[in-house]
C-alpha cells in the first residue's frame, strides 16, 4: 500500500462529503470513480478509509458519485437536533421530531413509489410540497379512524403511542397560511414539508424545478441510493406494519388501499 493510494482513497471519500459535487463536473473525481470500479484493492482501501472516519460507502457511480452514510455515533452523523437547527425547527420536542421523520419518509416513498423505480438507475422521480402534505394528512385520517374504532371496543392502540400522538398533532395543524411577504408560515404543515425538501436539496438529494405552491423537486441518483437503504430501515418497516403506507409491486403508492379505509 502506497501513501499516494491512501491519499487518493481519502480524496474520493472527501468528494463524497460534498453533496452537490458530481464526477461529471470534475475530472479528478471522475478518474477516482473509474479507478474504484476497476481496481478492487483501491475499492477496499476506500472502504477502509471511510470506515476509519465513521462512514459507510453505499455506492460509487458516475451518476451519483461517492454516496456515503454516517455510522452510529460518527462525528458526521446528522442528529435530529442538528437537523432541527439546520431546518430551523422552532420546537424540538419528541413529537416535532417524529413529524419531521414522517415527512422525510413520505418524501422518499413518493419520490420512488414502486420497487422498480428504485432498481432503475435512470429513473427520476418528482415530489412536491403539496403531494407530501396531502399524503401524510390522508394517513393521519386513517390512523385516527383506527384509534377511534379501538377506543369504541375498549381496546386502545398500544403500539407506538408517540407516533399516534404525532399523527394527531400533524392533523390539527393548518395546511397552509401565508406570511406578510407571501411565504408559507413556518408553523403550518406545508411550511414544515417545504423546509424538509429544501434541506434535502441542500444535501444534493433533490433539485428544485419550480416554486409553485411551496415547490416541486426532482430526485437525484444520490437520493435513490439513500432511499434504497431507507427501504430496509426498521422505521420504514414499522410504518408499513401500521398499514398506513401501502407499497405494491407494480404500482405501489403511499396512498391507502381500499381495505385500509374500511
Amino acid at each position: 500500500m502506497k501513501n499516494v493510494d491512501v491519499e487518493a482513497a481519502a480524496r474520493l471519500v472527501s468528494f463524497g462529503m460534498r453533496p452537490k459535487q458530481l464526477p461529471s463536473r470534475d475530472v479528478t473525481y471522475a478518474d477516482l470513480v473509474r479507478r474504484y470500479a476497476e481496481d478492487s484493492a483501491f475499492k477496499q482501501l476506500t472502504h477502509s478509509v471511510a470506515a476509519g472516519l465513521g462512514l459507510m460507502v453505499l455506492d460509487v457511480s458516475t451518476q451519483a458519485g461517492a454516496v456515503l452514510a454516517a455510522t452510529d455515533e460518527s462525528v458526521f452523523e446528522i442528529k435530529m437536533d442538528s437537523y432541527a437547527r439546520q431546518s430551523k425547527i422552532r420546537e424540538r420536542r419528541e413529537t416535532e421530531k417524529v413529524l419531521h421523520g414522517l415527512v422525510h419518509l413520505a418524501t422518499a416513498a413518493l419520490g420512488f413509489p414502486r420497487p422498480d423505480d428504485l432498481a432503475n438507475d435512470t429513473y427520476i422521480g418528482r415530489v412536491s410540497v403539496e403531494q407530501v402534505d396531502s399524503v401524510v394528512r390522508e394517513a393521519c385520517r386513517i390512523l385516527d379512524e383506527r384509534a377511534a374504532r379501538a377506543e369504541e371496543n375498549n381496546d386502545p392502540l398500544a403500539d407506538a403511542p408517540e407516533l399516534e400522538q404525532a399523527w394527531r398533532a400533524y392533523a390539527r395543524r393548518p395546511a397552509a397560511a401565508a406570511t406578510k411577504d407571501g411565504r408559507l408560515a413556518a408553523d403550518t404543515t406545508r411550511g414544515m414539508v417545504s423546509r424538509a425538501l429544501r434541506f434535502l436539496a441542500e444535501q444534493g438529494f433533490l433539485v428544485q424545478v419550480n416554486s409553485e405552491q411551496g415547490g416541486t423537486y426532482r430526485t437525484t441518483p444520490r437520493y435513490q441510493v439513500q432511499v434504497r437503504e431507507l427501504a430496509a430501515d426498521s422505521a420504514f418497516e414499522e410504518l408499513l406494519d401500521l398499514g398506513v403506507v401501502s407499497v405494491g409491486e407494480a404500482g405501489g403508492t403511499l396512498r391507502p388501499t381500499i381495505s385500509d379505509t374500511l
